[in-house]
């Protein structure tokens, strides 16, 4: 496979064919040029929309494991003005974001040496949101997923979406198995100091109002804590980590994530070594 000029390195954005209202930026490391099957790292912005800076907070993390970076741009306004949380919920007046982002890894794979068969998926706040959702419904696919203060958060249980998954059928075409999201390692990362509850406590004006949607805590870290106890109750492998002194910053978080992903690409670097020496 062939590479360009602009192939490595961090890209531009590329417009998403599979729905050109949506794009997505890279970061390729340097062992594209000569490796095959480099493993996926997604990283999803948070309500401000960030994508390029999330990926190149990441570029050092490529580089040293020779994993590209998928960051996505779901911009505000798409289906409408209004719309700034549609994303983290995964559909949206009909949008699936859940399979917008499929269809990008799937154009990633065409153009460049990796695997997507299983990736990494990482996302901060609203980035958390879509994250743990898109865990759900998609497991195996994930190689492993980290949640970093995510604020409204999706609980396995018999409620309906978006509190619980008893629908998830109906409205997405997906039976949720639960014994594949206990195979996916998952950490759920928080600040002790994230405690402003203030955008993330929704009234019944807010259209994800639900009766009961406020009752998993009354700030993130709150949120965070009942979201790791309902996945370890469920039987998930889950690193639940409170960061002294931090409030609702993502950026610091990201040495974490990198430690908790290259845990688990070291992993797979070994297995492969065993096997084909």
């Amino acid at each position: 496979m062939s590479l360009g000029l602009y192939d490595v390195g961090a890209t531009t954005f590329y417009s998403c064919q599979y729905d050109q209202r949506f794009s997505y930026c890279l970061y390729v490391p340097s062992q594209a040029r000569f490796q095959t099957d480099l493993p996926v790292c997604v990283v999803v912005h948070g309500s401000r929309r960030t994508a390029e800076a999330y990926r190149d907070e990441f570029a050092g993390f490529a580089e040293r494991h020779g994993c590209v970076v998928l960051s996505p741009l779901f911009p505000v306004g798409i289906p409408s003005i209004n719309d700034l949380s549609g994303y983290k919920y995964l559909i949206e007046k009909g949008i699936r974001y859940d399979l917008i982002l499929l269809a990008m890894l799937d154009e990633v794979r065409q153009r460049f040496p990796v695997s997507t068969e299983k990736f990494f998926l990482h996302g901060f706040s609203g980035g958390g949101q879509f994250a743990h959702r898109f865990f759900y419904l998609h497991p195996e696919r994930l190689q492993a997923v980290s949640i970093g203060a995510p604020g409204v958060v999706t609980l396995p249980t018999k409620n309906t979406w978006w509190m619980g998954l008893s629908d998830a059928k109906e409205l997405f075409g997906i039976n949720v198995n639960f014994d594949t999201i206990r195979g996916v390692p998952v950490q759920i990362l928080v600040g002790d100091q994230d405690l402003d509850g203030s955008e993330i406590n929704l009234t019944p004006e807010s259209r994800y109002w639900r009766p009961e949607c406020n009752q998993a805590g009354k700030n993130r870290l709150e949120r965070a804590h009942t979201l790791a106890e309902h996945l370890k109750v469920l039987g998930c492998q889950v690193s639940h980590e409170v960061v002294s002194g931090l409030g609702h910053e993502g950026y610091p978080l990201i040495p974490r994530v990198e430690a908790f992903f290259a845990d688990r690409i070291n992993t797979g670097e070994q297995c492969f070594e065993q096997e084909f020496g």
